[in-house]
């Protein structure tokens, strides 16, 4: 059933339905400021033979030093440019929605070669070949790129992003939230991309600034004016919740185990959602993974350094 905040989709919409289920394939990457790789296929599963709909990337602290801010104002930063020139020859288009405090360059076509028709307009008719990107804002290290394939274009509509800041009570882009919302197919989807605050003693913290982004963030929009407004909400990002109240030695056993189940009742997020009504809200998949945080620098090795080792899902 539909409900009531959303469109009714029309015929071929409906025959869209009846072809089967959308996929999204989403990623979320802490990049600590480092340069692109050369490769990112492995990270998009491009060889799957099921291919997605949909890419939503999440990064986390892009490099954002003065020269390369200035620099990402005018041209595509790095990583945006890896990841058009990766899935380009497969056919998506790109809709790049970065959170900034001084770039409000809005709606803004870059058309990529002479193959490309964009028509500068709401619902965008026809999109050819390559890659075309509309530029919103940018919040500092905080990136989310948007790619679809070219068939689903015109059924993208509303498309709206803002940020929220948290870090330095506020004033501070290297902490914060940024989101995009948009009708697909007349269903109101928004993606939510955090970095909060870092340190295993601020686990409340991490709630207060997720709960903040979540009351103060708001769009232009009757039908969903905030994000629990819409009718799914995808929460990622380096949320920065770590496994509390286990010793070292039982943790790298479950590692080494596989036996990452025993770790879960420990895992902070897991913890505060028992008390906590907006986290209750969200579900969260199996964690069967090992812990992400924390690794030895361009190794698959965790933190060499014992005693400042932490462990975290998220």
């Amino acid at each position: 059933m539909m409900e009531e905040n959303e469109e009714q989709p029309d015929d071929h919409q409906s025959l869209e339905k009846e072809r089967g289920r959308f996929r999204l394939h989403m990623v979320t990457w802490n990049v600590a400021t480092a340069d692109p790789p050369k490769d990112v296929a492995s990270l998009l599963h491009l060889n799957s033979p099921k291919t997605p709909d949909l890419y939503v990337i999440g990064l986390q602290e892009v490099y954002s030093g003065p020269v390369r801010f200035v620099s990402d104002m005018m041209f595509d930063d790095p990583w945006s440019q890896l990841f058009i020139s990766t899935l380009a020859p497969w056919n998506y288009v790109k809709v790049q929605i970065v959170s900034c405090t001084c770039m409000h360059s809005l709606y803004m076509f870059h058309v990529v070669n002479d193959k490309q028709r964009v028509l500068l307009k709401q619902g965008l008719d026809v999109l050819l070949n390559d890659v075309f990107q509309v530029s919103s804002m940018r919040m500092q290290g905080l990136l989310l790129l948007f790619f679809s394939k070219p068939e689903h274009i015109p059924f993208i509509r509303d498309i709206q992003a803002t940020y929220t800041r948290t870090g330095m009570f506020g004033y501070w882009g290297n902490k914060g939230g940024v989101s995009v919302r948009l009708s697909f197919y007349g269903h109101m989807l928004c993606f939510l991309n955090c970095h909060l605050a870092a340190h295993m003693k601020y686990a409340n913290e991490r709630v207060d600034e997720f709960e903040h982004i979540v009351d103060t963030q708001t769009f232009d929009c009757k039908k969903a004016p905030k994000i629990t407004d819409h009718r799914l909400v995808f929460w990622f990002g380096d949320l920065n919740f770590r496994i509390q109240d286990h010793g070292m030695h039982f943790v790298r056993s479950c590692i080494n185990n596989q036996t990452y189940n025993l770790l879960w009742s420990h895992d902070q997020l897991n913890m505060l959602k028992k008390k906590e009504q907006l986290l209750q809200e969200f579900e969260e998949g199996p964690l069967d993974f090992q812990p992400t945080y924390k690794f030895d620098l361009n190794s698959d090795t965790y933190d060499s350094r014992l005693y400042t080792t932490w462990f975290g899902f998220k």
